[in-house]
């Protein structure tokens, strides 16, 4: 019998008349219903939150601040229980599942650190002039599939440490995790400064054009911003876009072959490939190219798919039908132009469950789908190239611009390639690393504003200047 869940409105969880399913992507068995809010439910949560921003802005910030390391204690305290749960809901295995769980209680630690200072502008003999921040109001998030807690954390922690309330709507796919942590966390602070609910595609742009939501922080597909960003223009709602990527990673001809091959795979393949900055195209030197190829291929065969709750399991099913039959369709396509595979390609539709088999394609053209577009799935196209302007000019000609990689033992020339690569991050070396010390965000259509660091901290806020006039004769 699935677990029936509640939403989080005004300090008390609620439940609704109607309900939705949620699937275990693994067996594609219900195991959870959530409710199904509509406007009246919103309408509630969005005036919870608003009388709640006029007691939690004035708030002192060290009293916030220890909201949110309670937040955090919580998060850790429950982990073993919400890992097992994300790892049920979202598909991935359960050593991914926990490392988002513990990461997430970190991530939120560690933003509770960052300050608000005023900063002084003049200070002299006629005038005295700071700005300060004040925030913004009440926030709207919305929380994409893929690392759902996480996610939704790094939406609350900003909001809250900066005064502002917030209405957060997970996705439909992945709400059962968040919403026990709604459950958990409650009374860690005052009534209305934390409200969740859950509802169909519907409810998200009810969320954006709501006329008392001040901003919506978003984390998403690119098609789906867009749709965002025009919904909140109509009454100029601050908005922070983190969407889609086609992240490139190159390999220049002196990486070791043995020693990257493995972080190759995983900055392509951790999460089923559903990560945004995951390596989605990878740009390797035709001196290096053979040998590399087949290093990543021969690792590929070791690793397990299947269900993330059983041991072993390295790579989990894609999440939901939907992104399912989108991968397979992109490998159908790549199979039916005649690109060569070196893994993978095809799959038993008999089997329960969203499984794709990891798939590595070998040398696909430029303008291949595969290559052209974010395949968000267990896929990685290889690709050679000879020089170091050829490949810059390949890995910057996308509409994307969120994340990339350079792989060499020269980090000279590693930090020069990086320079020229047009996105918001690239690594030198290592894949998937953040920090809550430092801004993320894309350039071109990866959207636009930062999350994580104080950059990240004072989107939740506007600048207020206050300038004194010294020994004025009035």
């Amino acid at each position: 019998m699935p677990t029936a869940y509640r939403n989080l409105i005004d300090g008390e969880m609620i439940e609704t008349a109607r309900t939705m399913d949620v699937v275990n992507p693994a067996n594609e068995s219900v195991i959870g219903t959530v409710p199904a809010c509509g406007k009246e439910e919103l309408d509630r949560a969005v005036a919870a939150a608003r009388r709640a921003f006029k007691t939690w802005s004035k708030t002192p910030i060290e009293d916030r601040r220890a909201a949110i390391k309670a937040i955090s204690a919580i998060i850790k305290e429950n982990a073993d229980e919400l890992h097992r749960l994300l790892t049920a809901e979202q598909g991935k295995p359960h050593g991914q599942a926990m490392n988002e769980i513990i990461g997430a209680s970190a991530m939120v630690g560690a933003q509770a650190t960052l300050d608000l200072d005023d900063e002084i502008n003049e200070d002299s003999d006629t005038r005295l002039s700071r700005t300060r921040r004040v925030p913004v109001g009440v926030v709207g998030g919305i929380v994409p599939w893929n690392f759902p807690v996480m996610m939704a954390m790094q939406k609350i922690a900003p909001a809250m440490l900066s005064g502002c309330t917030i209405v957060l709507k997970p996705s439909p796919f992945t709400p059962l995790t968040t919403l026990r942590l709604a459950e958990l966390i409650k009374d860690a602070a005052p009534a209305g400064v934390i409200n969740v609910i859950t509802g169909e595609d519907s409810l998200g742009p009810m969320i954006t054009e709501h006329p008392d939501i001040d901003k919506i922080t978003f984390t998403g597909s690119t098609a789906t911003g867009k749709k965002i960003m025009e919904g909140a223009s109509r009454d100029l709602k601050r908005i922070t876009l983190e969407l889609g990527g086609n992240d490139a990673s190159i390999v220049l001809p002196d990486a070791d072959v043995e020693k990257v091959a493995e972080q190759l795979f995983w900055s392509s393949f951790a999460n089923a490939g559903q990560i945004c900055v995951a390596a989605k195209r990878i740009y390797i030197h035709e001196d290096i190219y053979d040998d590399l190829s087949k290093a990543i291929a021969e690792y590929a065969k070791s690793v397990k798919v299947g269900d993330g709750s059983q041991q072993g399991t390295g790579v989990g099913p894609i999440q939901n039908r939907k992104q399912y039959e989108r991968v397979l369709e992109l490998i159908q396509d790549a199979k039916d132009q005649g690109y060569q595979f070196l893994v993978g390609g095809d799959h038993d539709p008999s089997v329960p469950g969203y499984y794709v088999p990891i798939t590595i394609l070998d040398n696909p053209p430029e303008d291949a789908r595969i290559v052209a577009e974010e395949q968000f799935g267990p896929v990685m196209p290889l690709m050679k190239f000879s020089s170091d302007d050829e490949v810059i000019e390949r890995a910057n000609n996308s509409d994307y611009g969120l994340a990339g990689a350079v792989w060499t033992k020269d980090t000279e020339r590693g930090v020069r390639i990086a320079e020229q690569l047009e996105t918001g991050t690239v690594w030198v070396n290592e894949y998937l690393h953040f920090s809550p010390f430092t801004p993320f965000g894309g350039h071109k259509q990866s959207g636009f504003g930062a999350e994580y660091g104080k950059e990240g901290l004072l989107e939740f806020t506007y600048p207020q200047v206050i300038t004194v006039r010294k020994n004025a004769n009035v």
